[in-house]
């Protein structure tokens, strides 16, 4: 009963999310939040430094997925040192990432990829485990079972993933092909539900002049596709299914990760095939090879309360807010915008 509300109120909560994301995000007004003066010209202009709803999404989206992995490894009651030391981990090394790799796979400085970091995040995944379980696990006493935390892993990953194509929207990256280049049923399947971005700063404006133009909403289906895989992949988890619940999500994410990119017109790359697309393809059959080498699943008991009562505490609070604010900071500073402000006095109401 407790879990099928669980999953009841998951499927709710981002239905009503992403509808509203869906439809506001792609105008003009939510790129943008806030811009900071940093320092004055000669005009007494300042320039200022914009923070986007880009970095509030993807923070959102990080906290979220952080929230369902202590959730569902809290169900199998794995102690929350050993969730911290695997999450710290993990985003030590795939945060930087996913700007180094994009600066090498698409020869640009001043972008993220969530594709590329979640690759190498995939990769690591069983080897930081195993050495966690072999240094601190050995001497705090504790153990984490691999394939049931893999599963909590890619579980989260979709939900976070999801979330996160809302960030794309708001900053009009990683876009679809326009309706009218497409092949006659993509138009009739989308015509209704395509996207139209507008504001001249968005990135589908100034990297291939497509605002105002209706093109395949690529985002939306990534979410909806991904956030739907997480809730069933959640349900299995639930059910002590983890290697179903592993192999499930890790083939529906990484083959639409491949095969979305021939919808999307952003630039990912020289070659027909795109770098992305090899390792989503490479991800899908590192991650069925590793299978037969881990230590067998236990079929451990999983409780939604346990998982739910390891949010309420202190150190997950302030660590949550902590990633969030980072997360932001790193990612919400746009470098490929800028703004000038001015200031002035209401003198009627000195």
């Amino acid at each position: 009963m407790q879990n099928g509300l669980f999953i009841f109120s998951l499927a709710v909560f981002f239905l009503l999310f992403l509808r509203w994301g869906f439809k506001t995000l792609p105008g003009e007004g939510w790129q943008i939040i806030a811009s900071m003066p940093i320092s004055r010209d000669e005009s007494g202009r300042w320039k200022g430094i914009n923070l986007t709803y880009y970095g509030l999404f993807s923070a959102n989206a990080y906290v979220a997925a952080i929230s369902i992995m202590l959730i569902l490894m809290g169900t199998i009651k794995v102690p929350l040192i050993g969730i911290f030391t695997t999450i710290v981990t993990i985003l030590l090394i795939c945060v930087p990432a996913s700007r180094f790799i994009a600066r090498v796979v698409e020869k640009k400085s001043h972008t993220f990829t969530i594709g590329g970091a979640s690759f190498l995040g995939i990769l690591i995944a069983p080897w930081v485990l195993s050495f966690i379980n072999m240094t601190v696990g050995a001497k705090t006493g504790y153990y984490i079972p691999q394939i049931p935390a893999l599963a909590a892993f890619i579980i989260s990953y979709a939900f976070g993933e999801g979330m996160g194509r809302l960030a794309c929207i708001s900053f009009g990256c990683c876009y679809g092909k326009p309706l009218s280049r497409s092949h006659n049923l993509i138009q009739k399947l989308f015509h209704n539900y395509c996207f139209m971005f507008s504001g001249k700063t968005k990135k589908i404006a100034y990297e291939s002049g497509l605002d105002g133009v209706k093109v395949i909403p690529v985002q939306a289906i990534t979410a909806v596709l991904y956030i739907t895989t997480g809730i069933i992949g959640t349900f299995l988890f639930l059910k002590s299914y983890y290697i179903t619940a592993f192999i499930m999500t890790m083939i529906v994410t990484q083959a639409w990760r491949s095969f979305s990119e021939v919808l999307r017109a952003d630039y990912r790359g020289g070659g027909k095939i795109s770098t992305y697309q090899i390792m989503a393809i490479i991800a899908i059959g590192y991650s069925l090879g590793i299978i037969p080498f881990l230590p067998s699943a236990s079929t451990l008991e999983a409780g939604i309360t346990a998982g739910l009562l390891s949010l309420w505490n202190p150190a997950v609070i302030f660590f949550s807010l902590g990633l969030w604010f980072a997360i932001f900071l790193y990612t919400g500073r746009s470098t490929v915008t800028g703004s000038t402000v001015t200031f002035h006095v209401h003198k009627d109401r000195v």
